[in-house]
């Protein structure tokens, strides 16, 4: 059993006192020969993985194209890119969105209420007034395309 400190001892529900004021336990049962807490780190890293599946299956792997192993081999390999390359994004673009799901960083970062105009052979983006993931998404535009060429 591992004693775990609780730091906000107010968010004990009213009226329903703990065995132990400060410290809250939980038991931790493991048919693994590691150390407690390299089991516990074991466990904490397979959540992880689990998020990882759990975002894959609820966004591409949902639909795989067909019966065929190829087909889905392909599939699977782009799906994962595909993640891959949003998880980059939300790191990029502010720390909230580095721990967020693939759906929100889809949402808010790269489904963009933009209009694209081309004016003196330059392109501009106008992004909506009060669009409240402007700045992380221009923190991730800067990042990604690098700082603006020196003009000659």
């Amino acid at each position: 059993m591992r004693r775990v400190k609780r730091l906000g001892p107010k968010s004990a529900p009213a009226g329903q006192g703990e065995l132990f004021s400060i410290w809250r336990h939980h038991a931790v049962f493991t048919d693994s020969r590691e150390p407690m807490l390299a089991a516990e780190a074991t466990h904490r890293d397979h959540a992880i993985v689990e998020q990882t599946f759990s975002d894959l299956k609820a966004g591409p792997l949902a639909h795989m194209p067909s019966g065929s192993f190829a087909a889905n081999s392909a599939w699977t390999v782009l799906a994962v890119i595909a993640f891959n390359l949003t998880r980059a994004t939300g790191t990029l673009a502010s720390k909230f969105h580095a721990k967020a799901t693939t759906a929100t960083i889809r949402a808010q970062l790269i489904t963009v209420p933009a209009r694209i105009a081309r004016s003196a052979r330059k392109i501009r983006i106008h992004l909506p007034q009060n669009w409240p993931w402007e700045h992380a998404w221009q923190i991730m535009f800067t990042a990604a395309t690098g700082p603006p060429l020196p003009t000659t």
